[in-house]
């Protein structure tokens, strides 16, 4: 069993870290537009083995809980006319999980011109009710209420602003709509949070630098975890945000977490 369900309200080991910073720690401190500027620019450079690296450096469990999220919005992508978002979809590779739950429209949305150009390409015999387009998650190009569904892989963690991507992702949802958010968490256990801190900390970003060809990415990586909200802390800010029902499911002892909620 690598998975355990919270609500919020239950005890958890990261409720009393120190507050995290509010966006990405990219760019210079207090202007959105600079961080905006070098995520978008970082991506771009470890685009052409993005999806490689993914999958090598978390031994293929990105597959897994990619598709363990897509599941969680399974009922409304069953729905015939559902309008279902991918935000930060990057190179597409949950967008095209949810499309494979879809009778309606799966749209996957980044900044990132290089890693949408990836996915285009990737999309072929999937990309069935499935479109891509290039926005910014911070200003969504979507109209008020207009989503049955937004979520979100590996991507909110990079926004400059973490409040403002939650309010937006809110905004376009009808009421009742339902978010998911998987992102990179605080993990746990007396034996495996040190031995995985080793990992992460370590060995992941050598092996990033030396595959990729690139140097800062990967260290990047868990310098933004770390200050990334802990799960109970994220899922406060979505309840503070307007959501209900709000929980999240940790796989790998935390070292991803989904959070879900529905709008008000």
């Amino acid at each position: 069993m690598v998975s355990d369900t919270h609500s919020i309200g239950q005890a958890g080991g990261e409720a009393n870290r120190e507050a995290s910073h509010e966006g990405s720690p990219l760019g210079l401190p207090g202007d959105e537009g600079s961080t905006r500027k070098v995520v978008r620019e970082m991506f771009a450079t470890v685009a052409p083995r993005y999806d490689f690296l993914n999958h090598f450096l978390s031994l293929g469990r990105d597959i897994a809980w990619r598709r363990a999220a897509a599941r969680e919005l399974k009922e409304i992508l069953a729905r015939p006319g559902s309008r279902v978002a991918d935000l930060c979809c990057g190179t597409g590779d949950l967008s095209f999980c949810l499309g494979r739950h879809s009778q309606g429209m799966v749209m996957g949305a980044d900044f990132c011109h290089p890693m949408l150009a990836i996915a285009r390409s990737k999309a072929g015999a999937h990309s069935k009710g499935i479109q891509f387009l290039e926005a910014d998650t911070l200003h969504l190009p979507f109209s008020d209420a207009s989503l049955d569904a937004v979520a979100s892989a590996f991507g909110f963690r990079n926004l400059a602003n973490y409040a403002q991507g939650i309010e937006e992702m809110r905004r376009v949802l009808k009421r009742g709509g339902r978010i998911a958010i998987l992102e990179f968490s605080h993990v746990r256990g007396v034996i495996f949070a040190p031995l995985f801190r080793i990992y992460f900390h370590r060995v992941l970003p050598r092996l990033g630098k030396l595959i990729s060809g690139v140097d800062g990415p990967y260290q990047y990586l868990p310098d933004s975890v770390a200050q990334f909200p802990g799960q109970e802390e994220l899922a406060e800010k979505l309840r503070d945000a307007g959501f209900q029902n709000v929980s999240y499911l940790n796989f790998t002892r935390g070292v991803a977490a989904l959070h879900v909620g529905e709008k008000k």
